[in-house]
């Protein structure tokens, strides 16, 4: 079966999910990305949203953390606090899933402003509860499409903090866990160097190039020294994600998750 790139990016994202992972979940790229690692190849994947729902199975993706959807096919379904406070900040969340407007070498995110705080060129959807995911999950994982406006040297707002400024930075901030283990695009997958933490390229999905990657980067990217290629999503895993977003855009008309 033929693909996308933007189905590449979402088969190898669902890929870094570990079966029987709890699994704190961002509504768009990274929803459809756990849900089709739910049906897949992590069928035991807890997934957790901020609304409340444990152990969400939904049918169709979500279009928001207030779908009901969410609560009717979840095991059970707490207050948002419970969510924050016993689960996240209790160290109960091995991957935080999040995507992102930009992000820098270190994997930290901006989903706030682009350009000036107090007069962007685009104001952005904002935090949510993004900035206590990537703080306090014992990993993260982001996923967005690449671009040179999207992968900036410098971010115009620190909305949730990956690895900071790099190296010990996130020690240093008092910040739990591992932060950002893999940034998955369309293009790549990078995952941060040791010592450094800053993010360098370790796959390269079929037919793309080193030159692609870099022109999509606006930072003086590095390669791993054995970069490896992604596996071809298999007919299984395209079936699973086309099904997906064909039910779900019978019930809402749209694709939820294109963002």
């Amino acid at each position: 079966m033929t693909y996308t790139t933007s189905e590449m990016m979402t088969v190898a994202a669902a890929r870094r999910l570990r079966n029987g992972a709890v699994c704190f979940v961002g509504i768009g790229l990274p929803s459809k990305a756990a849900n089709l690692a739910r049906l897949t190849s992590a069928p035991d994947v807890v997934l957790i949203y901020e609304s409340g729902p444990i152990g969400a199975k939904p049918t169709v993706l979500p279009l928001s953390i207030g779908d009901g959807e969410l609560a009717e096919t979840a095991d059970t379904v707490v207050a948002t606090s419970e969510i924050f406070r016993y689960w996240l900040q209790g160290g109960r969340v091995d991957v935080g899933f999040l995507g992102a407007a930009q992000v820098d070498r270190f994997g930290n995110i901006n989903t706030t402003v682009v350009g000036d705080y107090h007069n962007p060129k685009v104001r952005l959807p904002g935090a949510g509860g993004a900035p206590e995911i990537a703080g306090s999950a014992k990993s993260v994982l982001i996923i967005l499409k690449q671009s040179a406006r999207s992968f900036v040297d410098k971010l115009d707002f620190i909305t949730s903090v990956g690895h900071g400024e790099g190296g010990d930075s996130r020690k240093r901030l008092g910040l739990p866990g591992a932060g950002p283990v893999g940034i998955i695009t369309d293009l790549c997958i990078m995952e941060p160097e040791e010592g450094s933490n800053e993010f360098v390229v370790t796959t390269l999905h079929p037919g793309v190039t080193r030159e692609q990657v870099i022109a999509a980067t606006g930072w003086a990217v590095r390669f791993a020294d054995n970069v490896v290629y992604s596996e071809d999503p298999t007919d299984v895993e395209l079936t699973a994600l086309r099904d997906l977003e064909a039910r779900t855009a019978a019930a809402h008309g749209q694709v939820a998750g294109e963002a």
